[in-house]
């Protein structure tokens, strides 16, 4: 189970890389996201399936690496990538925009976000990029509205 764990949580281990594990791990999402881009349910049932995996993975995993929220665990980011991308139109410009404000919400951590991290185990983990990516989709949804 261990393995499994690191395998999932890692994201077949490109959160093992040394630089920018959590960019890599967003970046990766958009592998998955080309194949189910066109299909709004099969989307989001990916989006679920990345939820469930992180959930069941990502707290045993940071007893695993060592740390809250190691470097590592990158199904977070990668989950998050994905629910920024939900339902947006499929062009360059969405794609590059839903990733440079997923990134900056993950990274600056705005308030709620800040205290989501603060949550124990995988709930933590998971639940301040999964926020992170709907302020980055809500955002892209109204400039839609709006331009």
């Amino acid at each position: 189970m261990d393995k499994f764990c690191k395998l999932v949580s890692s994201v077949f281990y490109i959160g093992y890389l040394p630089v920018a594990p959590g960019s890599l791990g967003s970046f990766a999402a958009l592998f998955l996201y080309f194949f189910v881009k066109d299909n709004p349910l099969l989307m989001g049932a990916a989006i679920v399936i990345c939820l469930f995996l992180g959930f069941l993975t990502a707290g045993r995993a940071e007893e695993l690496f060592g740390g809250k929220d190691a470097s590592e665990i990158i199904i977070d980011e990668f989950t998050g990538m994905l629910v920024a991308l939900y339902l947006l139109p499929v062009t360059m410009g969405y794609i590059v925009s839903a990733f440079l404000l997923f990134r900056f919400f993950d990274i600056l951590k705005p308030k709620p976000i800040n205290m989501l991290e603060k949550l124990e185990g995988s709930l933590g983990v998971m639940s301040d990029d999964l926020l992170a990516g709907v302020y980055a989709n809500l955002i892209l949804q109204a400039s839609r509205l709006i331009f």
